[in-house]
């Protein structure tokens, strides 16, 4: 107690010894006793540490209470036994149920429960535990520290539990573990009730990383045959899957969910067949991807290196709420190799878990089910957020809001992703003016919430006086766009549009904002300072005026003369891709099978040591480059497909 004194004085809190033995819990009266003292001092700010009496003999209850008394008292179920107050966990369980505690913070030497003692290899921490849902626990040995063990902490906190109080058992030697939980941060394992969700978000991950093993082991034609067997379900199943989709569309219209976002959630029989034809794109353009020798180099006789193209691992993608989007997400990651945690919107989740059902059906010949799962609970995503070990990239497809989100609440996974669209046209002087008005129209108004979508004009200075101009404010107004001023526009006009609140803004709807530039060079700074990296144009006839633009603007797609509208990766003939990357990265724009893979490095020698290499040894590095054309690689055999590597070079 000096202890524990010492310690929160340092915080201005003052504490307090409660002296508690079994009749405290097991008589009615001391039981609310027990209760008042202990809500007082914390009414009074001063925080009571409560230990168990060990220099009296507790009573035997049975002289006080008959068992029945005891099990009425305790709203004990017929089966449940009464747990003693024989350690600290047993008595912090009866001390929450009987304060009423919102949550119940046991902490431990180890960083909460595993299916296995700690120590051994294959252990893995359970971020949630269900009481009899989930599998026998095998526990170690019992710490040094402490009476109970594991196992009594387990006992006490599902008793607790079933009393309503939530439960959460963690490392205390894990620097501020109780603030982390407080705020709602994965830590330790958090005991439920609830039993609807089969399979817990780091299992889920686990059995990815699996199926993209599996996924991996399989030929090229084995991974094309079951995006093929995909696109044939969705014709063979469009019954139930528009059935689903139905259900979706009836809650979005009793939801008064806006009518164009109801028909792009909306699936039919020509959507559906549109996805299985991009499905089947897809299985045929794959097979030459995964596994393909990038480099081979003869470093010296009898020893070969290859690079080779391997998947990045497991994918976690969470996109909006249309549906049509992830079978074509699938069939990209199996056609890597790469497992897939999807999570999509709530509008669409009725589709979306008919079409997981459909492609994990696809997947079960092989064996490779679980690398593709559908994530349901939005408060899945945080936890899932922290599972660094298990997944490897995180894919965000929607809202500037939720790219944000996750970036604030990721630690350590790299992120794919597009923050923002301010997608900037510039207008030189020497431009095509009947072009410009065409391109600035189309930029802006053709969809005005995509984030490809113009959000910002500039002009330069020389235009501000001329009809033209005028020409262009008045098209965009006649289109319902609102206009707003940059500073400089707004200080060279006696009246004109509100002043912008800021140049970084992604309006994501009819609204712009124009501003005057003195020349290329600054258009060209004024969009690498303002702008978010996605697609920039120049509208020009001046040749090195744009080839200038298009050096030195750092966008992921930069245009001359032509509408922001075209940077999509199937319009340009890239095939399908799983998203948009701004990002300084190898994959950059829309992200198809290229981008979902990485490399490894594969040395086949014939029984070499680097001592042969030294002056006194017997060989010579030669590292002459041979030929990949023809060579593809089962990337987890790593047996090349032809026979001609050991050859010596003619």
């Amino acid at each position: 107690m000096a202890l524990y004194d010492a310690m929160f004085s340092q915080y201005g809190a003052n504490v307090a010894q409660v002296l508690v033995t079994e009749p405290d819990f097991y008589n009615t009266e001391f039981r609310f006793n027990m209760k008042c003292t202990v809500l007082e001092l914390l009414g009074l700010n001063i925080i009571p540490i409560i230990n168990a009496n060990d220099t009296i003999a507790p009573l035997d209850i049975n002289k006080e209470l008959t068992e029945a008394q005891v099990a009425r008292d305790l709203k004990l179920k017929p089966g449940d036994s009464i747990i003693t107050v024989k350690d600290n966990d047993s008595l912090a369980a009866h001390v929450a149920v009987e304060c009423g505690a919102d949550v119940l913070i046991m902490m431990s030497s180890v960083d909460g429960i595993f299916n296995l003692p700690p120590e051994e290899d294959d252990a893995r921490l359970l971020h949630t535990y269900c009481p009899g849902a989930v599998g026998d626990i095998v526990y170690g040995e019992k710490s040094e520290l402490g009476l109970g063990g594991m196992n009594a902490k387990v006992k006490a906190a599902s008793w607790a539990l079933d009393r309503g109080v939530s439960v959460i058992i963690c490392n205390g030697m894990q620097e501020n573990a109780i603030l982390k939980i407080i705020q709602g941060k994965r830590v330790g394992t958090f005991f439920t009730n609830h039993k609807s969700r089969s399979t817990p978000v780091d299992v889920m991950a686990v059995n990815a990383r699996k199926g993209s093993r599996i996924l991996q082991s399989l030929t090229p034609e084995q991974r094309s045959d079951a995006i093929n067997r995909i696109a044939e379900l969705l014709q063979s199943r469009k019954e139930e899957i528009l059935q689903a989709n139905s259900r979706d569309i009836t809650r979005a219209e009793q939801e008064n969910l806006d009518s164009h976002l109801v028909a792009r959630l909306a699936l039919n029989s020509t959507k559906l067949n549109s996805m299985s034809d991009g499905l089947r794109q897809i299985a045929q353009s794959s097979k030459k991807f995964l596994g393909k020798v990038l480099t081979r180099t003869l470093i010296a006789q009898g020893i070969e290196l290859k690079q080779i193209s391997v998947p990045i691992g497991v994918l976690l993608v969470i996109f909006d709420s249309y549906p049509n989007s992830l079978p074509q997400m699938t069939a990209l990651a199996i056609s890597t190799g790469n497992g897939l945690l999807l999570k999509g919107g709530i509008e669409a989740a009725e589709s979306n878990k008919c079409l997981v059902q459909i492609i994990r059906e696809a997947l079960s010949p092989y064996n490779a089910m679980d690398a593709v799962s559908l994530v349901n609970e939005r408060e899945d995503v945080a936890e899932l957020l922290q599972l660094e070990e298990y997944i490897d990239l995180v894919i965000p497809r929607g809202s500037s809001q939720l790219v944000h989100s996750i970036h604030q609440q990721n630690c350590r996974i790299p992120v794919l992703s597009h923050a923002d669209g301010v997608c900037h046209v510039y207008v030189d002087k020497e431009a095509d003016f009947t072009q410009a008005v065409k391109i600035i129209r189309d930029s802006k108004c053709d969809y005005p919430a995509a984030s490809n979508s113009m959000e910002t004009l500039l002009f330069h200075k020389d235009l501000v006086t001329q009809k033209f101009f005028e020409e262009v404010c008045q098209t965009l107004k006649n289109e319902g766009v609102k206009i707003y001023s940059g500073p400089r526009l707004f200080n060279l006009l006696t009246f004109g549009p509100p002043l912008a609140k800021s140049m970084k803004i992604e309006h994501g709807g009819l609204a712009c904002t124009i501003e005057v530039v003195d020349s290329v060079q600054d258009a060209i700074e004024h969009i690498n300072i303002y702008g978010s990296g996605h697609t920039d144009v120049i509208i020009t006839e001046d040749k090195e005026a744009a080839q200038h633009f298009i050096q030195q603007v750092e966008s992921v797609w930069t245009f001359k003369n032509c509408s922001t509208r075209f940077s999509d990766g199937y319009g340009f003939g890239l095939g399908s891709d799983i998203g948009i990357s701004s990002a300084q990265i190898h994959a950059r724009g829309s992200v198809g099978l290229e981008g979902l893979l990485t490399t490894k490095w594969i040395l086949e020698g014939s029984g070499n040591t680097v001592s042969d290499f030294t002056e006194s040894g017997s060989m010579m590095y030669h590292r002459y480059p041979l030929t990949t054309e023809t060579e593809n690689i089962n990337v987890m055999s790593d047996t090349p497909n032809d026979s001609d590597s050991d050859q010596p070079i003619k």
